[in-house]
C-alpha cells in the first residue's frame, strides 16, 4: 500500500448531501483575461513568458485569488517555504490575476499544484486529463456560504432567502464555489431567481471585495465564504454595517489539485509526498492558522461530483 493509500484509509470521503436538482438554465460566466506573475519563496517578480516551459526541478504552486493579494502572498509564500523544506524541492508561489487564469495556466501545464475552489477544481480537472485532487482542509468537507446584508435593510437573521430577491446583490467571482455557484443553487431552491436581482447581480471578484461593497452600500446584500467571514470577523475587520443574514447548508469546497506532468518531472511518488506533507501540517500550526484550518485530510474526485452536477446545471461547466 502506498503512503497516500495508507493516509486515505484514515480519511473517509464525506459527500455533500443536497436535494435533487431541477433542470433549468443559467447564464454562463464571461471570459476573463489571463495573466500571471511568479514569486520565489515569498519574493514577487513578473513572468515574461508563463508558457515558456517548466523548470524540471521546480514545483510551481498557485491559488485562486479569492482574497486580498497581500493576504494570499503571506499565506502561499509561507506554504512555499514550508513545502520546499519538507520535500527538499524548489517551490515557488506564482500568483494569478483571476480564477480563469488559474484554470487556464493549470491546463497548459504552467502550474503544478493549485489551491482551487470546488468549481474551479472541477473545471481544471475536466480540462486536464490525469489531474488528481490531493488534499483538502477538514473544514472543506463541511463548508458553507454566508449571506450578508447592510444593516440599513433592517433584515434580521433568517433561513428564508426570499427577502434578498428585492435587494441589490453581489456575488464574489463568477466562478467561485462559495461566492457564486452554491449560493445561486440555494437561492433557486427557495424560489429566488439567482440572476433576477434589481439591475442584475454584481460580481465583486473576491470575498473581501464583497464585504467592502456591502459595507459601503454599493450593494445591499452579498455572499461570501464562511472561512473568510469568520476570519475577518474575529480580526475585527468587518464594518459594523455588515451583518450576517443566513448561512447555507454544507458542501465540499476547496482542495489542492496536482497536474499529471509534475510527477514526470519530480518523481512518481510526488502525490504521496504532498499528501504526507499536508496531513503532517498538524505539526506546523502557524501554517494551518493561515488556512483557517485545524487539519488537512485526503480527498478524491468523487467528493466534487455534486459540484460538477450543479455547475453543469447552472451553465458554468460545459
Amino acid at each position: 500500500m502506498s503512503r497516500r493509500s495508507a493516509l486515505r484509509s484514515g480519511s473517509p470521503v464525506v459527500p455533500s448531501a443536497l436535494p435533487p436538482l431541477p433542470r433549468r438554465g443559467f447564464l454562463s460566466a464571461t471570459g476573463l483575461a489571463l495573466a500571471a506573475a511568479a514569486t520565489g519563496c515569498g519574493r514577487s517578480s513578473p513572468v515574461s513568458d508563463p508558457g515558456s516551459g517548466a523548470d524540471p526541478g521546480r514545483l510551481r504552486i498557485s491559488a485562486i485569488p479569492d482574497q486580498d493579494p497581500e493576504v494570499l502572498q503571506r499565506l502561499y509564500g509561507t506554504v512555499a517555504t514550508s513545502m520546499a523544506e519538507a520535500l527538499d524541492l524548489e517551490v515557488t508561489y506564482e500568483p494569478v490575476t483571476d480564477y480563469a487564469a488559474a484554470v487556464s495556466l493549470f491546463r497548459r501545464g504552467d502550474l503544478d499544484l493549485v489551491w482551487f475552489g470546488g468549481l474551479t477544481g472541477v473545471q481544471a480537472r475536466l480540462q486536464t486529463p490525469g489531474a488528481e485532487p490531493v488534499a483538502q482542509r477538514s473544514i472543506d468537507a463541511d463548508f458553507h456560504s454566508v449571506f450578508v446584508v447592510n444593516s440599513s435593510t433592517g433584515l434580521a437573521p433568517s433561513d428564508d432567502l426570499r427577502p434578498l430577491a428585492g435587494l441589490r446583490f453581489t456575488y464574489g467571482s463568477e466562478t467561485s464555489t462559495s461566492g457564486r455557484l452554491m449560493p445561486a443553487y440555494y437561492l433557486r431552491e427557495q424560489g429566488v431567481d439567482p440572476e433576477g436581482f434589481p439591475g442584475g447581480p454584481g460580481f465583486s471578484g473576491s470575498h473581501d471585495a464583497t464585504l467592502q461593497l456591502v459595507a459601503s452600500g454599493s450593494y445591499q446584500a452579498g455572499v461570501l465564504n464562511e472561512q473568510v467571514w469568520l476570519a475577518r470577523t474575529a480580526a475585527g475587520e468587518v464594518d459594523a454595517a455588515v451583518v450576517e443574514y443566513a448561512r447555507s447548508p454544507a458542501y465540499n469546497d476547496y482542495h489542492w489539485l496536482l497536474h499529471p506532468d509534475a510527477a514526470d518531472r519530480l518523481g512518481d511518488d510526488l502525490g504521496d509526498r504532498l499528501l504526507e506533507y499536508f496531513v503532517g501540517l498538524s505539526e506546523q500550526p502557524e501554517v494551518l492558522e493561515l488556512f483557517g484550518a485545524d487539519a488537512f485530510v485526503a480527498t478524491e474526485a468523487a467528493n466534487y461530483d455534486r459540484i460538477e452536477e450543479i455547475g453543469r446545471d447552472l451553465g458554468l461547466i460545459s
